[in-house]
């Protein structure tokens, strides 16, 4: 299995998915299924580093509605990110795949400080890297993080594996009329306030020209579906590439 058109990627998949079926938490079975996928991909020749969100085990905004210090809030949810990406890691070791955690707030027992040329050499010696903890700041979101860690890696593109397969132009889940995009320019994303990712991340992408991949991680095997051109997701890129 290759994949020619890139060769280096960022995988970013929310916390959510993580949960499987189940309403909070860690469902293994599914990160076990991810895991499987992402390991084909890598055996297939791709670098891969990921960001991995939290909100299946706490949300910093959700946190900050119920009464908690905004920037408080969001450290305990970078702090969620790290038990997923401890999970992702334990997983995806078990079948063969060698991981490093990188974590944007330090602690060194757990697992390795964010170092950018040390991630870019284990991606170069075959290892999955995967981010933790966001940008160690507040009031950043992990799609800002996905972003910010693509252009810093010179990833060839961005994956963000959702719930649904691809962008549309409404809910898909509350409007049965929605329409699935298959393609976007950046620019149109930001003036229609299409709910791609945030607006920072979407901007950031833009300018470093890095395209997002949207597409449905839920379903089995579509992840290299989608890296082979043939699964149903929406591309978002800068206009030029594609006019």
């Amino acid at each position: 299995m290759t994949f020619p058109s890139f060769k280096r990627i960022l995988l970013k998949l929310s916390g959510e998915v993580l949960m499987g079926q189940g309403q909070f938490g860690i469902d293994l079975d599914t990160c076990e299924r991810i895991a499987g996928e992402i390991k084909a991909a890598h055996d297939g020749g791709l670098e891969i580093c990921m960001v991995v969100g939290g909100g299946n085990i706490f949300r910093g905004l959700a946190g900050a509605a119920q009464g908690i210090e905004r920037a408080s809030a969001d450290y305990m949810g970078m702090l969620a990110t790290v038990m997923n990406a401890i999970a992702m890691q334990n997983v995806l070791e078990k079948i063969g795949v060698q991981t490093r955690v990188q974590s944007a707030i330090p602690m060194a027992s757990v697992c390795e400080p964010y170092v950018r040329r040390r991630a870019m050499r284990h991606m170069e010696k075959g290892r999955v890297v995967i981010f933790a903890a966001g940008t160690g700041l507040p009031f950043f979101t992990t799609d800002t993080t996905a972003a910010l860690r693509a252009a810093e890696m010179n990833c060839d593109a961005l994956f963000k594996g959702t719930s649904v397969d691809g962008v549309y132009d409404a809910d898909p889940k509350k409007v049965a009329s929605a329409k699935r995009y298959d393609t976007l320019s950046f620019d149109r994303v930001l003036a229609d306030n299409l709910k791609v990712m945030d607006a920072s991340a979407v901007a950031l992408c833009r300018d470093n020209d890095i395209p997002i991949v949207v597409f449905n991680i839920r379903e089995p095997g579509n992840l290299q579906s989608v890296l082979r051109g043939e699964g149903t997701s929406t591309i978002v890129q800068n206009e030029l590439e594609h006019a």
